[in-house]
């Protein structure tokens, strides 16, 4: 019993010494760091490059090529294949312009450079897609990119911060079964793929705008959006199935918890929690549709 104890104590100054080495490093810089600085933009760069390589020989390989070509798909999906474009390049900007912060890099430096990284890399996806068969260039993907980067960077110049926060919530469905080809097989390509599961929230933080209430800095009010009844993109009318799936938009009331406005002082902590703040917290939702309104005691 006793090795142990004297083992157990031994260790302890060591882990202090390495949490305290931990919350120095996740501090972020209040000068240039530019060591940090070039970390971070040479990690991003190896980042969008391995990712298209990767896509362009693992992906888009296993699809005919052709010629560079244009198409309008505004219509597919109830436009939940948009909404997916406008949260990847808003998380992707933040994400970008929370490490230049990190380095110590300007708030100009991290708007140009930071939160522009979304729009840049969705945008080399879409011109791959423009020379695949199975898809094409679309401009309303490239509009959905750029409302995702406006998002962020048009908080940071109005507010200088983020008063609402663009979040995700997914549930399983039906239809991926019906069709998993498209909808995806097994619960991380339904995530992905199954747009009848996936919830887009914008996410306003109450005490922003109502600084003169006694508001809860950590409370929000969400406003969801999704749809259900897809099998595909389009309504298929000669196909009894799928217009028998009753395609609807549904929208959504509810509240939600900021995870960045929850005291700590613990910086792994504020990290951990501005990661999974790209998630909407369940609580008490209203639905609203074409089929009426539904309250769900939690939704996700």
């Amino acid at each position: 019993m006793v090795k142990p104890l004297k083992c157990v104590l031994f260790l302890i100054p060591l882990l202090s010494l390495s949490q305290s080495r931990l919350e120095t490093f996740l501090t972020p810089s209040d000068t240039l760091n530019i060591t940090r600085r070039n970390t971070v933009i040479i990690s991003e760069a190896s980042f969008v490059t391995i990712s298209l390589i990767g896509l362009n020989q693992l992906w888009y390989s296993d699809f005919e090529r052709s010629k560079f070509h244009v198409i309008n798909d505004n219509n597919q999906w109830l436009q939940m294949d948009k909404l997916g474009h406008v949260f990847a390049s808003y998380q992707m900007g933040r994400v970008g312009a929370e490490l230049l912060n990190w380095s110590g890099v300007s708030k100009k430096g991290q708007l140009i450079y930071g939160a522009t990284l979304g729009l840049g890399f969705l945008t080399a996806v879409e011109i791959l897609d423009g020379y695949s068969a199975e898809w094409g260039y679309s401009w309303g993907d490239i509009a959905a990119n750029a409302l995702g980067t406006g998002l962020y960077v048009g908080q940071e110049l109005l507010w200088n911060e983020q008063r609402i926060h663009l979040k995700f919530s997914f549930h399983k469905t039906k239809y991926a079964g019906l069709n998993p080809d498209k909808l995806g097989e097994g619960f991380l390509e339904e995530i992905l793929k199954d747009y009848n599961g996936q919830t887009y929230w914008l996410s306003f933080n109450l005490h922003a705008f109502f600084k003169e209430f006694n508001i809860p800095k950590w409370l929000n009010f969400a406003v969801g959006y999704s749809a259900d009844g897809m099998l595909q993109g389009v309504e298929d009318i000669d196909n009894n199935l799928l217009t028998n799936n009753n395609r609807r938009r549904q929208f959504y009331l509810s509240f939600d918890v900021n995870l960045n406005e929850l005291k700590t002082n613990s910086r792994f902590l504020k990290s951990i929690f501005s990661v999974f703040n790209v998630i909407k917290v369940p609580f008490p939702t209203l639905e609203l549709s074409k089929n009426g309104s539904v309250f769900h005691l939690l939704h996700y």
